[in-house]
């Protein structure tokens, strides 16, 4: 199987300590450009926001190296 494209957004926002702490579920979009879009409306609402894709074959577990697209305020490191 060919390998498609996982485009991500993710918002973060701060616990009482500081702590981050994803809000709900990753967001996954057909284009760079929308998810980029969404990712900037987010980032005003929450204490951090980032828009990544990257290559992957899901149905053999392999997935390639993350690609930030967008980033602001505190976010967690990608693995």
């Amino acid at each position: 199987m060919d390998p498609v494209q996982l485009i991500v957004v993710m918002a973060f926002d701060q616990g009482d300590a500081g702590e981050l702490f994803p809000v709900g579920e990753p967001q996954q979009f057909e284009t760079k450009e929308r998810a980029i879009r969404t990712a900037k409306d987010l980032a005003s609402k929450h204490a951090g926001v980032i828009a990544w894709s990257r290559d992957a074959k899901p149905d053999v577990g392999e997935y390639g190296p993350p690609e930030v697209l967008y980033t602001a305020g505190e976010v967690l490191e990608l693995e």
